[in-house]
């Protein structure tokens, strides 16, 4: 009979993660939809901003060296003849898929907060308590690196693909959706990696990290933490340091949040 019932309550168990899935998911197609139907504001005003020479970022970059006397390019900057679309369907499966990305980055602190529902039933109340600020935290974290990576790693990435030439006899003219592919993954990889606190938390929940261990294999996550910025950003070494700085600044944040965790963690159990 018990095994009975603990097999029903696994089975609940799933049932409700179900629910909790489908409904972080309906929230990110909701998203998606509102943005394919204004997908011409989205594209113009958001996605294709980077090519406009009076993006803020290339204004400012541009005043910093009107500034020490030195030209630049970034004053310059006038992209917005060069893109091209290179087959029927692109644009429409381009708009899909972008669509869907964005409404994930969006609807994040929702698709968070499905996850944190699944969980709390088995937190006691003071756990509760905090993990709400966490999750709260875990989303500003979220969208400071979607902020960080289109103001100033988008924009960099943009400049540096489009003004590279091997030749003057060869005329950059890219698909448009490489454009968007840059921008979109650039958003989601340099945001995903803005959580890392949040990661490092759980694994020293889960007993798998500690701030010894992580404090050993300091130098290890600096080279991951390259091989990462290597991977979406383009291949110079500005960009590269532009994002390992901020990482590797979370990285540390990390430690102390670990050994924030075990300390909690030794004090539980000796109150037991």
């Amino acid at each position: 009979m018990s095994e009975s019932s603990n097999e029903m309550s696994f089975l609940d168990h799933l049932e409700q993660l179900r629910w909790h899935l489908i409904r972080a998911t309906l929230a990110i197609f909701i998203v998606a939809i509102v943005i394919f139907t204004f997908a011409e504001i989205v594209y113009d005003q958001f996605l294709f901003a980077h090519l406009d020479g009076d993006f803020p970022t290339y204004t400012l970059l541009c005043q910093g060296a009107q500034y020490i006397g030195i030209e630049s390019d970034f004053c310059n900057m006038d992209l917005t003849n060069n893109m091209q679309s290179l087959g029927p369907t692109k644009q429409l499966m381009n708009l899909i898929w972008t669509s869907l990305i964005l409404g994930l980055i969006v609807s994040f602190p929702y698709v968070l907060w499905e996850m944190w529902r699944f969980i709390s039933p088995g937190l006691h109340k003071k756990e509760q308590k905090k993990s709400r600020m966490f999750m709260f935290y875990a989303s500003v974290l979220f969208f400071i690196g979607v902020l960080f990576s289109y103001y100033v790693i988008a924009p960099l990435s943009v400049a540096f693909f489009y003004n590279f030439q091997i030749s003057d006899l060869i005329e950059n003219k890219f698909d448009f959706t490489t454009h968007i592919t840059l921008i979109t993954n650039t958003l989601l990889g340099v945001s995903l990696m803005f959580e890392l606190p949040v990661l490092i938390f759980f694994l020293t929940k889960m007993g798998l990290v500690t701030p010894d261990f992580l404090k050993k294999y300091r130098k290890v996550a600096l080279v991951l933490v390259l091989t990462l910025s290597a991977i979406i950003t383009p291949p110079d070494i500005a960009s590269q340091v532009i994002v390992t700085i901020p990482i590797m600044v979370l990285y540390e944040i990390s430690i102390l949040i670990s050994k924030r965790v075990v300390k909690q963690e030794s004090k539980a159990l000796r109150n037991v």
